[in-house]
């Protein structure tokens, strides 16, 4: 069975060429799923388990799987054995290695394994992340600058921990010293982005009330702020199930309190705020993807209450600036270097 869909990213077309792979089997999908074919292969499998970790997507996606299980999560902890794992692999090589060690205590013995992605993804050299779990790989087919691996699980998996993936690191910003906790995949894993810390050196004066963390990370910002702040109310929001998570592990770790969500720009926010503060994205999985900061510049006076600021880090050579000019009728440049400005604007 075969459906074309010009809509399909290329992985997904890969697929469509080998979907005899799927058909009767008790599916486990995870990785970088960007379009519909989901759809598609829920009516070729048995069963079929989404493992989503952006929230745009399976927010977009989740009503629609109306015959599988979907869920948005860091961990995934069904109780279900599957007998094939599909990973569209992310980019980032650890996080690869995180979904694979994840996913495979939840495979019976001999199940499929099949890696598909691009070759900008690393997927030529993704075979040797498969060789704890089988011993022969095969390269099935290769077409649109992907490719798909096939192995069957032969090696015994060990039980999963979390714990022995997260990468505690210290940062010390003024006077401040945080440990952050991130999971693979997250923003500046197991560093401090230093346009992060440009903003949080050029924070707006006098900040009181109600602030929201757009695009929390590992909670860099957020922590930072309640460590300095801890009588403000602080919303940590984000897109990504593993920077959700951390964020939630560096706030235990440094004993701090802060409410964080998921929510697809603004999508699950109901309240307004004194202060925006945002190094924003401008990636989406391996694409370059500045929808996410324009969303957020764009709708973000009907978030902030009245007098109340907007201040985001963004890399120079990114044009910002007509946008909040757009919004605001007072942008300044608060702070700029050879990389970084910070740009902040003051609600009507």
């Amino acid at each position: 069975m075969s459906v074309t869909n010009t809509t399909y990213s290329n992985p997904s077309k890969l697929l469509q060429r080998n979907e005899a792979l799927f058909e009767g089997k008790n599916i486990l999908v995870a990785g970088n799923m960007d379009d519909s074919y989901p759809l598609h292969l829920q009516s070729l499998a048995a069963s079929s388990t989404f493992c989503f970790s952006d929230y745009s997507h399976f927010s977009e996606i989740n009503d629609k799987l109306t015959e599988s299980t979907c869920v948005f999560t860091d961990n995934y902890q069904g109780e279900r054995v599957f007998d094939l794992l599909l990973i569209f692999i992310p980019k980032a090589k650890k996080e690869v290695q995180y979904l694979l060690a994840s996913l495979t205590p939840h495979l019976a013995q001999g199940a499929s394994i099949i890696l598909v992605g691009e070759k900008k993804c690393g997927i030529k050299s993704a075979g040797n992340l498969l060789a704890p779990y089988a011993g022969q790989v095969n390269n099935v087919d290769s077409a649109r600058h992907c490719s798909l691996l096939y192995c069957e699980l032969s090696n015994e998996v060990a039980p999963f921990n979390q714990a022995d993936w997260i990468k505690t690191y210290p940062i010390k910003i003024n006077d401040i010293t945080l440990q952050i906790c991130s999971l693979p995949g997250v923003f500046s894993h197991g560093e401090l982005d230093k346009g992060t810390e440009l903003l949080l050196l050029n924070l707006p004066k006098n900040l009181k009330g109600d602030l929201l963390d757009f695009g929390c990370g590992a909670g860099v910002i957020g922590c930072y702020i309640q460590k300095c702040f801890p009588d403000l109310a602080i919303d940590m929001i984000d897109i990504n199930a593993y920077a959700l998570a951390s964020a939630k592990l560096s706030l235990i770790k440094n004993k701090l309190n802060a409410n964080v969500f998921s929510s697809n720009v603004f999508s699950n926010v109901e309240n307004k705020y004194n202060t925006l503060l945002s190094n924003p994205p401008f990636h989406s999985g391996k694409q370059t993807n500045y929808v996410a900061a324009e969303t957020f510049i764009n709708q973000s006076p009907s978030y902030l209450k009245a007098r109340g600021t907007l201040s985001i880090v963004a890399n120079k050579f990114l044009r910002y600036e007509p946008l909040l000019e757009a919004n605001y009728t007072n942008l300044t440049t608060s702070q700029q270097n050879n990389k970084f400005k910070v740009l902040t604007c003051l609600n009507k």
